[in-house]
């Protein structure tokens, strides 16, 4: 498994990770053991840095979590959680200490720990990254040792590039894929240069770059693939990547034929996201043992060529950017 530096905190990781909002809900229907299965499935691969949420199933995947980990033992992998999507309304002015710490407290009960690795403030209103006192708040939490440390998941290249004027701010997680190909033009140098972390989250596109979708593809009616996107219940960007999902088909199509064809598409999609040296880690979901088997190979595979790097940039050039460029 190919290993990268998480930017200042001293963590080596696993350069694909395991993003485990698919263990917690909103992707249909996904059993208990299942879930479990293929946490343990991941770890097994040499996967040490998983990503999760208070918000997943209301805590469920955090809970699988700390099951799966107190049943290995040993050295334990990093634990990034998010925080924030419990305020109801979602306003900037929610963003308190005392609501954050309420947040962090829960998840440090869900996750069974006495200090969390690292929390991100998860998808916050863009105001909240011109609101210094919120990660004062952050600052204050670490000096109390309830986590050791604190990064953003964002939607916008503009609030990962205010995000990260926040000294304290070692990670940003932001979409990042074959078809939103934008953070690499001024973030990711930006990350380099102040040695943030960045975590590429959404890599396969809601499971379009595994190539196994087609116009005729049912979702289920809890899966956000059915019913956000238009954006009804958060940012229609999370949800195939914000592009229409015909144009998506044919670009997905389109690529297809530019990648190895001894490999799994959605290996290679992967593999294509670590291509970038900004990127410490991506975090595909896995619904069984297999698909989380399947994502971890993706951190063995060479680099890929310059003629298939080209092909699906000007793919993306032609064919998406119109849809999404400047709207992330």
């Amino acid at each position: 498994m190919l290993t990268r530096e998480f930017g200042r905190t001293g963590w080596q990781v696993s350069a694909v990770g395991f993003g485990a909002w698919a263990i917690g809900g909103t992707w249909g229907e996904v059993s208990e053991e299942d879930a479990r299965a293929a946490l343990h499935a991941a770890l097994d691969e040499g996967v040490n840095f998983i990503d999760t949420a208070d918000v997943y199933g209301d805590g469920r995947s955090e809970r699988i979590i700390r099951e799966v980990l107190r049943e290995r033992g040993g050295e334990r992998p990093v634990v990034a959680t998010k925080a924030g999507r419990r305020l109801s309304p979602h306003v900037a002015e929610g963003y308190s200490k005392e609501s954050l710490e309420g947040f962090i407290d829960r998840s440090l009960q869900n996750l069974g720990v006495e200090t969390l690795d690292l929390v991100q403030l998860h998808c916050p209103p863009t105001e909240v990254f011109y609101m210094p006192e919120v990660f004062g708040a952050l600052d204050d939490l670490v000096e109390a040792g309830k986590l050791k440390h604190y990064g953003v998941s964002v939607e916008k290249v503009e609030e990962a590039l205010k995000a990260i004027e926040f000294p304290n701010v070692v990670s940003v997680q932001i979409i990042w894929n074959m078809l939103r190909q934008r953070p690499a033009e001024l973030f990711f140098p930006q990350a380099l240069k102040k040695r943030v972390a960045v975590i590429a989250r959404v890599p396969l596109a809601s499971g379009l770059l595994t190539g196994k979708m087609s116009c005729n593809s049912q979702f289920a009616a809890d899966d956000h693939r059915a019913f956000n996107r238009d954006g009804a219940a958060f940012d229609k960007g999370e949800t195939f990547s914000g592009v229409p999902f015909d144009v998506a088909l044919d670009a997905v199509e389109a690529v297809r034929t530019a990648l190895p064809g001894d490999v799994p598409m959605a290996q290679v999609a992967l593999r294509w996201c670590l291509m970038e040296d900004a990127v410490s880690v991506v975090i595909p979901g896995a619904k069984n043992p297999d698909q989380a088997r399947s994502n971890a190979a993706a951190g063995r595979l060479p680099p890929l060529d310059e003629g298939t790097m080209e092909v699906v940039r000007e793919i993306y050039r032609s064919r998406i950017a119109p849809h999404v460029h400047q709207l992330w």
